[in-house]
């Protein structure tokens, strides 16, 4: 049976104070390993910059966010993954439920869950992060790795025929809610509408997304978007549509509430003296580390973390207060592309109050933004917040 989330309370993300300092940091392997197994002897030391709770404007959008020190695996157990919903999470009975694919296509198509399933069955493991994550004071554990499976999007698409011409594809959820333009003016607009997102059809067309009813090895939880949801390795969780419910191939740019109004970032620019407002619909994500937490072990102490991004990790840098950086040890890296790596360093701390950061460095040389570097600092919305991570440790 499925369980009916209880009904969502809204709060208005634009009376939240964006935190340009949200600390963030995961319960990650001492090693290579795939399941946390403390060593003889090993301590955990609490990171002394523990996260606020969820405030309760948000607690009906923001659900199971576990702390990083209760999470004791690689692979993140259904129950422990976190949840963002931004209407009343539905119920939907799974026997029943059907998704079409329609628009500018030329054999419009419908599923069940059982024809779904009867398609080749594709696998990815991908670590999900939610693309406000570390940009609120409290959403500091919004990620999590998984195995996901299910049928293939482009095959699909390409079942369907999409006409020539067409631009995006569309992915509605069953999840609905009440929208407000211009509030309080005289062009005030009230509607309701499903949420929503769209892509081109060339990233569409990739062939790692997948149509997913399979989590972890059982059924999609409820919770998660069952009975199917897009999974769309590399992309920021808002992208990956729960509760699918419609594809719809459009000829024109979609311009729904999650594209053009919410998840939109703004950023501050300066160009020939001019200073320039930047705004872009959140969309794949990005390079990013956290330290995750610090243990001793005989007479030393051993800092782990985790580091992920669009292309392979191939340095973490770890700063011990003002120090200089110092590179971590990369653990072997999974064969999945989209799957976070771990890495950790040994310290000779000594007793007091220190800070830990961390940055990551891809195959492109690209390393991981300063909290003061120009396209985080000039950030004015907490979406996409991927700059270094400091965390703050006590020794005694």
């Amino acid at each position: 049976m499925e369980e009916r989330a209880a009904p969502r309370e809204r709060f208005d993300r634009r009376e939240i104070l964006v935190s340009g300092s949200a600390a963030s940091g995961v319960l990650l392997l001492a090693g290579g390993g795939f399941a946390l197994a403390a060593e003889a002897g090993e301590q955990l030391i609490p990171w002394a910059d523990q996260p606020p709770p969820v405030p309760p404007p948000a607690q009906g959008v923001v659900k199971t966010l576990t702390p990083w020190e209760s999470l004791d695996s690689w692979i993140t157990p259904n129950d422990k993954f976190f949840g963002v919903g931004h209407y009343e999470w539905p119920a939907i009975n799974a026997a029943t439920w059907r998704l079409n694919v329609v628009g500018q296509v030329g054999a419009p198509l419908g599923y069940a869950l059982n024809d779904l399933k009867a398609r080749p069955r594709q696998e990815v493991t991908f670590t999900l992060e939610c693309s406000g994550n570390n940009g609120l004071p409290f959403l500091t554990s919004a990620i999590g790795n998984a195995k996901w499976a299910g049928a293939s999007l482009a095959d699909i698409l390409e079942a369907a025929k999409i006409k020539g011409g067409a631009k995006e594809v569309v992915f509605f959820g069953a999840d609905r809610g009440d929208e407000v333009l211009r509030p309080g003016t005289p062009l005030e607009l009230k509607f309701t509408e499903n949420f929503a997102r769209s892509m081109s059809i060339d990233d569409a067309m990739n062939p790692a997304n997948i149509l997913c009813y399979e989590m972890n090895g059982e059924p999609l939880p409820a919770a998660r978007g069952a009975p199917v949801r897009l999974i769309a390795p590399g992309w920021f969780g808002i992208a990956n549509v729960k509760w699918l419910r419609r594809i719809e191939v459009l000829e024109t740019r979609f311009m729904g509430s999650f594209m053009a109004h919410e998840y939109v970032t703004v950023r501050e620019e300066s160009r020939d003296g001019e200073t320039v407002v930047e705004q872009t619909s959140v969309g794949r994500g990005l390079l990013k580390s956290a330290p995750a937490r610090v243990t001793r072990t005989g007479s030393g102490y051993r800092v782990d973390g985790m580091a992920w991004g669009p292309t392979p990790i191939t340095a973490v840098e770890v700063k011990i207060d003002g120090g200089a950086w110092t590179k971590a040890t990369l653990a072997e890296a999974d064969n999945s592309p989209f799957a976070w790596r771990f890495w950790h360093l040994d310290w000779a701390a000594t007793p007091g109050e220190h800070s830990i950061t961390s940055r990551a460095i891809d195959a492109a040389g690209n390393v991981q933004p300063a909290m003061d570097d120009p396209r985080i600092a000039n950030k004015k919305t907490y979406w996409e917040s991927n700059g270094q991570i400091t965390r703050q440790i006590r020794i005694v």
